[in-house]
């Protein structure tokens, strides 16, 4: 703590300050100016949560019921596979999730580092920021953050709130005009009401504490922040996976071992009523045939449940977060990459996220009715534009540091910033200032002299305009005003645009009153706006192709939105609707969620408005995306589904959001939508091919005792099968590129299943084939013909490697939908690589394999065949696939075919998904 000698001598000291005493009942009755904390979920305690992963619970009772009987049929390596996947997913899961609760230890680390001036009863005193109370009086100047929420007293400022409400004007505030006695008003626009995180830009004033900590506006942000967000649409999905897998491995394990008993104790003793009776009370006949009977239901069980599959989501996700880099998008959490394929709106802020968040100068209109771009003025080097140069560099109340404008407030920054790109103009000049800029004089005066002396003015057209008798041609001649009409209409198109205009012009010089102009020469006016950034309005194209509705959300006035949305094609039909912060709170949420549909701005919102709107699209059951950068976006980024903050946002922001934009370009979001899909949609290949695989390992398992077949796979070859399944074609598929065609599908709803009909139509199709295949071939007389002439190993042998062909063949059917097998797959170089050698391998095993792998070599003719046999999964998934293209493509009874079009442009959120 420590004493401040300078007190601002432009605000009077007739207030004062607060004793020892009072200070003490103040921090008793209302607190510390200090955000509440939440206990943070540890590193170990985040690792056992992920354990209660949907499918990672199926893997543990797997596990759990392989271990039981391990000693009985040592299927040791099912049981290290199964540990292996679940402590992998697991792990990876967590460190990808730690930390996400960092956004609320930002928000506090930020604020605990302000310090202020503060007024009490000994003197002011400069104190830490957590130390004010309610009731202290803090002096105010340029620079400073507003610490707390209170009222202005004396003095007047302009604040920057654009961290908190995402207007990117300046407010101005000053006491309220009734006097002491008079309540302060509410929300940001209230001229007396400053609120903790704001910044000011300009004047000197002394504000009263009234809230402190969480009664603050930010505040109230840090305790949103800390607010759990719900689960993922990919864990719901998975969830209904998980049940469903285990219903069907249970119902399969049970049948299973009902077959099994039925075989030995029914058909085996020809149904004779005696030799049944006798079996079944035979405890030593018996009980092995129940032993047997369970551990045949375990097999099944195991073999049912895609183990492979947590690893492989953690396998792709972490592959696409490195290539998503590449593009300029940052993944804080892994999840949130195909939770942003999944997104049926977005909401998205205007300053700092569609526009650059800087005011810059866009146009220049001379006094003839001429428009000049900010380009063409930065080449022209006219007499002109050099005059326009002097009178904003010397009429200003910021400075150059660099190529960057500091101090003034936004316009004048942005003038000058502007003026520095023009060229001539005459160096060396002095200026004095006989006007500053205030809102009631809505103008600013200076006197330059030197190498030209006069009086530069610059300010808000209607208060120069009148003066104007002659302006200032290209050549740097003065001619008569008489294009008075077309520099009015500019000025009409401009407003109609909702930009700030200002006017220049220069008067005579020795002025007496600056506040009494006299005759005034017009340079021009200048257009300013916070214009849209680069790739902003390709990226809101690229979301309405997706079917994704895109919702602005702005602080600033409706006029101000109307224009940027229409602008960045937000805004395209009189069928969407903009809607105010005062007409949404004035419905509740049952109305809210009839006009969302429709709505595609939000104008004058609050901070609670964009948590609101998250809340009620949630409630509709869709998948709702975020966008921001400011302290004011961070509730809504993480309860949103998926968060997108912007790179050159708060910290606070990047920390709460799922993904980061490190370009700030929107079109960006565009890339993470379509990695997102691309990731959903090598998920679902991954299930068609794994669950293909593993079908057919469980019908061959449960229909085999029926036939007397029992399932000739050795624990060295499943072991085999495992990799292959699990890890390998795991990373083969994680290798799919994106695909520009994935932006054209209809999105998902937040409970579509997983496994999709058709993907069901498909996987059924490939493993009862494939089940009926092996069966066939064992019952064969082929395969009788080369156990009689070569043996029963070589006969196996033989199995095995039909049963690797038929996986192999498959995967070709399982990545993608067209009848082209090849397409897109010169893209996946990693498929190519992986199952190129897994083929090698599998050729090579019956060589090379021997006792380990118990398989003997074959014969090139035999092996053809099996090759053969194994590739007809392919024409017979082909025929299925056709078989779908011809019912599509026949009308109904009595209808017209209907001709396939896409959906429109801004279209709502479509209610159904499309194929992988």
């Amino acid at each position: 703590m420590q004493h401040v000698a300078n007190e601002s001598k432009t605000v009077p000291s007739g207030y004062g300050g607060l004793t020892a005493e009072q200070v003490a009942a103040a921090r008793k009755r209302h607190g510390e100016n200090r955000l509440t904390t939440k206990k943070r979920t540890g590193f170990l305690a985040g690792y056992v949560q992920s354990f209660g992963d949907p499918m990672i619970k199926i893997l543990l009772v797997a596990l759990a019921i392989n271990l039981i009987f391990l000693t009985r049929h040592s299927n040791w390596f099912e049981s290290i596979g199964i540990a292996f996947a679940i402590l992998l997913a697991t792990l990876v899961s967590t460190i990808s999730e730690y930390g996400s609760e960092a956004a609320f230890e930002k928000l506090q680390e930020e604020a605990s580092q302000i310090r202020c001036r503060v007024r009490r009863a000994e003197g002011v005193k400069e104190l830490p920021m957590e130390e004010i109370v309610v009731g202290d009086l803090v002096l105010l100047q340029p620079g400073e953050r507003v610490p707390a929420d209170g009222c202005l007293l004396e003095g007047r400022l302009e604040v920057d709130q654009s961290a908190l409400n995402g207007e990117s004007k300046e407010a101005q505030k000053h006491p309220r005009a009734g006097g002491r006695g008079e309540p302060p008003g509410e929300g940001f626009l209230a001229p007396e009401r400053l609120f903790s995180g704001s910044i000011v830009c300009g004047g000197e004033g002394l504000m009263r504490v009234n809230a402190v900590g969480d009664l603050t506006v930010y505040g109230r942000i840090g305790a949103e922040i800390q607010q759990e967000a719900r689960e993922s649409p990919l864990r719901h999905r998975l969830n209904g996976l998980a049940a469903g897998i285990g219903r069907f491995g249970y119902l399969a394990a049970g049948f299973s071992a009902l077959a099994f008993l039925f075989n030995n104790l029914l058909i085996d003793n020809g149904f004779h009523p005696a030799l049944i009776k006798a079996a079944l009370t035979s405890w030593p006949q018996l009980f092995p045939l129940l032993l047997q009977a369970c551990m045949l239901a375990v097999t099944v069980v195991v073999m049912a449940v895609p183990e492979g599959l947590p690893m492989m989501i953690t396998v792709v996700l972490s592959a696409n977060m490195r290539r998503m880099i590449r593009d300029n998008v940052l993944v804080r959490k892994l999840i949130g990459i195909e939770t942003a394929g999944s997104m049926n709106l977005l909401f998205t802020d205007k300053t700092g996220t569609l526009t650059g968040g800087r005011l810059t100068v866009t146009e220049f209109v001379d006094g003839a009715g001429k428009t000049w771009d900010s380009a063409e003025l930065a080449r022209s080097g006219l007499p002109l534009h050099g005059l326009l140069k002097d009178c904003l560099r010397y009429n200003t109340s910021a400075v150059l540091e660099g190529k960057r404008a500091i101090g003034g407030n936004a316009t004048d920054r942005a003038v000058l910033e502007f003026a520095r790109s023009l060229q001539g103009g005459q160096d060396g000049l002095q200026s004095a200032t006989l006007l500053p800029f205030s809102s009631e004089e809505k103008r600013m005066v200076s006197a330059v002299s030197g190498a030209w002396t006069a009086t530069l003015v610059k300010g808000a057209p209607e208060k120069i305009l009148p003066h104007c008798t002659t302006f200032v041609d290209p050549a740097g001649r003065v001619r008569p005003l008489g294009a008075r009409l077309q520099v009015e209409r500019a000025l009409e198109r401009y407003a109609a645009q909702s930009m700030r205009v200002i006017a220049v012009a220069v008067g005579e010089a020795g002025s007496k009153d600056p506040r009494a102009l006299g005759a005034l020469r017009l340079v021009g006016l200048l257009a300013i706006r916070d214009s849209l950034r680069p790739g902003t309005r390709k990226g809101v194209e690229q979301m309405q192709q997706a079917g994704i509705q895109t919702v602005m959300i702005t602080g600033d006035a409706q006029a101000t939105a109307v224009a940027v949305a229409r602008e960045a094609g937000i805004l395209r039909s009189d069928r969407e609707r903009v809607i105010s912060h005062d007409e949404m709170s004035r419905i509740d949420d049952a109305a809210l969620a009839q006009l969302l549909p429709d709505i595609r701005v939000v104008a004058r919102a609050l901070p609670s408005d964009k948590s609101r709107l998250v809340r009620v699209a949630q409630a509709m059951n869709l998948v709702v995306g975020m966008t921001g950068d400011g302290v004011n976006d961070a509730p809504a980024l993480k309860q949103a589904d998926v968060g997108f903050a912007m790179g050159s946002g708060t910290e606070v922001a990047k920390e709460a959001g799922d993904i980061v934009i490190l370009d700030d370009h929107f079109d960006s979001i565009a890339k993470a939508v379509l990695y997102g899909r691309t990731i959903f949609h090598s998920i679902r290949k991954f299930i068609i091919y794994q669950m293909s695989i593993c079908l057919c390992a469980v019908g061959v398992t449960v229909i085999g005792p029926l036939i007397k077949v029992d399932f000739p796979i050795t624990v060295i070859q499943m072991l085999w099968i495992n990799i292959v399944m699990d890890t390998l074609a795991g990373l083969a598929f994680s290798g799919e590129r994106a695909r520009a065609e994935y932006m054209r599908e209809l999105p998902k709803r937040r409970d579509e299943p997983i496994v999709s009909p058709e993907m069901m139509g498909q996987i059924a199709t490939g493993s009862l084939y494939a089940t009926a295949l092996c069966l066939w071939f064992l019952r064969s007389a082929f395969f009788g013909r080369i156990v009689g002439e070569y043996g029963q190993t070589y006969g196996l042998t033989a199995f095995f490697e039909l049963f690797m062909f038929c996986a192999i063949f498959n995967s070709f059917n399982a990545r993608t939908s067209r009848l082209n097998l090849l397409s897109h797959l010169a893209a996946n170089k990693s498929f190519i690589g992986l199952m190129g050698t897994v083929a090698l391998v599998q050729v090579l095993i019956p060589f090379f394999g021997g006792p380990l792998f118990r398989t003997v070599p074959i014969y090139a003719k035999d092996m053809a065949v099996l090759a053969l046999l194994a590739f007809s999964v392919i024409p017979v998934d082909l025929l299925r696939k056709l078989l779908i293209r011809w019912g599509a493509a026949r009308p109904a009874k009595g209808q017209p075919a209907a001709p396939l079009r896409r959906p429109r442009k801004g279209a709502p959120p479509a209610r159904q998904g499309a194929r992988p």
